[in-house]
């Protein structure tokens, strides 16, 4: 397979920015009316690097991205993507990233061939360099042998696989991928995401939204957004170590609601969730969080077959940041 060339002139832009990143939001905001879906944003992305979304649906992830593509002007504050101001540069930034949605954006009636011919003219590709690009797209997404079949008949991995490459045909140096492997089972994300790996090992920048836990594990940086606003940063690592005021114990027990219901109520006890047939349970740093645990449920005849203090998962992570900030509203509204 051919390597990535990539563009020199994309990757430098023309507005001052830090040099180490390829995307830069400061304050960004965008409201709807009197609904606040973004609000007062700030990150960077570093070049070369994966940035994940992540939030439940409403969040704000997509209007974020949108607002990063060119596609929404901010209400307020500001943002720069490869050197380009969103708000009076967005042409420069449209022509310089790919952009992936999170419905399948594609001509189902087209075939996968006639697709990438169709996006490849829209780039501005032709003759000889369009025939590279698409062999290298195909070759990349693994569609050799399905150039000729329709769109609408591939299953949903393949399909994804194949936007995937549409996007990427112009060899942007930023990638937005928003919620890419939505409905899509898990073999064909693990090969998604293998391909993602791949880019970013070839300089791309990606930036994608998601609320998938375990994708969001393979990304170098985070952001956790939940109703508009960004309420953690960082690595994975970084994430989980910042529960460090809690102590995280995994519970194996009978009557598992009834438990969790018991615990919630003292004081001591920050949050639970469930977590297959056992559930979580965050706790302040007390010494005897583990004797407590066993003592209430034993009294209330509840039998505890395993309790285990574990290391933060990213969604004891994200829970307990949500219950935080939701606490912090009712606070601020009492």
């Amino acid at each position: 397979m051919k390597l990535w060339k990539g563009h020199k002139e994309q990757l430098d832009g023309k507005a001052p920015m830090d040099n180490d990143c390829a995307v830069v939001a400061e304050e960004l905001t965008k409201k709807f009316g009197k609904f606040i879906a973004v609000d007062h944003v700030s990150f960077k992305v570093k070049r070369g690097e994966i940035f994940g979304f992540l939030g439940p649906n409403g969040a704000g992830k997509s209007t974020t991205i949108r607002m990063l593509c060119g596609l929404f002007s901010p209400t307020e504050g500001s943002a720069h993507v490869g050197g380009f101001d969103v708000a009076t540069q967005p042409d420069e930034i449209k022509s310089r990233i790919g952009y992936m949605s999170q419905k399948f954006s594609l001509y189902e009636d087209l075939t996968v061939e006639q697709n990438i011919n169709f996006y490849g003219g829209i780039y501005g590709l032709e003759g000889a360099r369009l025939e590279e690009r698409k062999h290298w797209v195909i070759e990349m997404a693994g569609l050799a042998g399905k150039e000729s079949m329709l769109a609408h008949t591939l299953s949903g991995g393949w399909r994804q696989r194949l936007a995937l490459g549409c996007s990427i045909l112009h060899e942007p140096p930023i990638l937005f991928l928003d919620e890419p492997t939505g409905g899509v089972d898990p073999v064909s994300r693990r090969k998604f995401w293998d391909l993602i790996y791949d880019l970013s090992h070839r300089g791309v920048t990606i930036f994608v939204t998601t609320h998938y836990m375990d994708e969001a594990e393979h990304c170098h940086t985070i952001g956790l957004i939940y109703t508009g606003k960004l309420i953690a940063l960082g690595s994975p690592t970084e994430l989980k170590h910042s529960l460090d005021r809690y102590s995280v114990f995994e519970v194996q027990c009978s009557n598992t609601v009834d438990a969790m219901e018991l615990l919630r109520g003292q004081a001591w006890a920050a949050e639970t969730s469930i977590f297959g047939s056992a559930f979580h349970i965050s706790t302040l740093n007390v010494s005897d969080a583990e004797k407590k645990i066993q003592g209430i449920l034993t009294n209330e005849k509840i039998a505890v077959s395993r309790i285990e203090k574990i290391i933060p998962s990213l969604e004891d992570v994200f829970i307990q940041r949500i219950a935080e900030e939701d606490a912090r509203k009712n606070g601020a509204r009492n």
